[in-house]
């Protein structure tokens, strides 16, 4: 089992984590919770970073209180509909993590690119307005992601040609 380390966030407390798949427990590695929410998955490979991973988790985490705050002021389909492509986009690219090819991963990435575009233009109509909190870190964030998921799918399509 992995260990489950967390500090800094009051009374949690410590735990472990275990996965099944294809009929066997598997080790996903070890989560290292660091201060706000701030997180590095080290993969069974080594101590390598899945950056994509991380960052979107870490963007649909600030997407959710963004909304929040969205919710707060009644802005409610404006909310829904960011919430909805803003957590899509981390949704998407876990799941092309257990890709069955590298079609079926380059297919996933390019539906969280996608939700990525659409983030894009959610977050601009609320920079765009009045009445509405400031999105331009999310933006940037959002654009981000964008290039990553851009050089992701990119790379991989060389690697099938070649």
């Amino acid at each position: 089992m992995v260990n489950l380390e967390i500090g800094e966030f009051g009374n949690l407390e410590m735990g472990n984590v275990l996965i099944w798949k294809f009929g066997n427990y598997f080790n996903l590695g070890m989560w290292e919770f660091l201060t706000n929410l701030r997180y590095k998955k080290l993969n069974m490979q080594g101590n390598k970073e899945n950056i994509i991973v991380n960052k979107s988790f870490l963007f649909a985490v600030e997407i959710i209180k963004f909304c929040e705050c969205l919710d707060n002021n009644r802005k409610f389909i404006v909310s829904n509909q960011l919430l909805r492509s803003g957590t899509s986009i981390g949704a998407n690219i876990r799941e092309a993590q257990n890709a069955e090819s590298r079609a079926d991963f380059i297919h996933k990435l390019k539906i969280s690119a996608k939700e990525c575009d659409e983030t894009v233009y959610w977050l601009q109509l609320c920079q765009a307005s009045e009445n509405y909190p400031d999105s331009t870190t999310l933006l940037d964030d959002c654009r981000g992601l964008g290039l990553i998921l851009s050089k992701i799918i990119g790379s991989t399509k060389r690697g099938m040609r070649g």
